[in-house]
């Protein structure tokens, strides 16, 4: 939503940290239990994803694989990708949909690398653990929203690599296929190449889907609220009423001095949804007076909700 926006939100005293520093302090956190107080076993056997645990009815092994890591090589990639990605990619989405995207692209990793280990159990058959199916969909995520953006790289931290955002992802994406094609060391063995990319394929698909934008609700979103307008025992004409009712009253947006008065939906379109654009190109600093004030108007609007 709009008010979930750092920059849409008043400033209030407190310490507030970050959607993307909270999950990276979660991570380390993990790691830290992971490597001194939980027994090997148990991180194999009931932590970490594998086809054995989910035919045997570990689903949550789909989420807690995710805050599992082999190494500190492996956390510290991981959380660099989280870090420069995802600070950016929480300031367009806020922080629900960041995280909701985050994990569902870990979620959807997993579920692929458990396909391929079910369907060639000989290359894909062993445990998997680590943050980077969810670290590769905000990549992708990142590239689909700006695919020109110039990105400097360091390979292995030292050798530093200039490329634009579609091209690592282009890269990330041939690397991906290319390990579940030609299992080999060559191109990263042990590697949960599947995992990285459905992570690939969710973050890509968030943005092309439009999932990024405010006013587009998610298709789980509103369940609930339609289950509980559901009232099968109400006359039709009761709802031939409702019906009418709420098409002749249309909310409209204060004009925030634009001269018309719009529906709420042209609104974000034509003012709010450009704005949000910019911010996320050229930052805060970069608005004018005008299109202060019509962030103002959209963040009170969304408050009186």
């Amino acid at each position: 939503m709009l008010e979930d926006r750092d920059y849409m939100r008043q400033a209030s005293g407190g310490l507030h940290l970050s959607a993307t520093v909270s999950l990276i302090i979660a991570l380390v956190a993990a790691f830290l239990l992971q490597m001194t107080a939980v027994p090997w076993y148990v991180t194999q056997d009931y932590l970490a994803l594998s086809l054995h645990g989910i035919l045997r009815g570990r689903i949550w092994e789909l989420v807690t694989f995710q805050f599992l890591h082999v190494g500190l090589l492996h956390l510290l990639g991981n959380c660099l990708v989280i870090f420069f990605f995802g600070r950016e990619l929480e300031w367009v989405l806020g922080k629900a949909r960041f995280l909701t995207l985050y994990f569902l692209c870990g979620i959807v990793g997993g579920l692929l690398q458990i396909l391929g280990a079910w369907v060639w159990p000989s290359h894909f058959g062993g445990a998997v653990m680590g943050a980077s199916a969810g670290g590769f969909g905000l990549v992708a995520a990142f590239a689909a929203l700006d695919p020109n953006r110039v990105l400097t790289l360091l390979l292995y931290f030292i050798v530093p690599l200039r490329m634009r955002a579609r091209t690592l992802i282009y890269l990330s994406t041939g690397l991906a296929l290319a390990g579940i094609l030609f299992p080999s060391s060559i191109f990263g063995g042990g590697v949960a190449h599947a995992a990285h990319l459905g992570g690939i394929a969710v973050g890509f698909a968030w943005v092309k889907l439009g999932w990024h934008r405010d006013y587009v609700r998610l298709p789980w979103e509103g369940i609930f609220d339609r289950w509980r307008g559901w009232h099968p025992l109400q006359s039709r004409q009761r709802k031939r009423e409702l019906v009418k009712t709420t098409s002749a009253g249309v909310r409209r947006w204060p004009a925030a001095e634009s001269g018309t008065d719009l529906p709420s939906e042209e609104f974000i379109s034509r003012e709010v949804d450009p704005i949000l654009d910019k911010i996320s190109a050229h930052g805060i600093q970069s608005l004018t007076e005008r299109e202060r004030k019509i962030l103002e108007a959209a963040r009170n609007k969304m408050a009186k909700r």
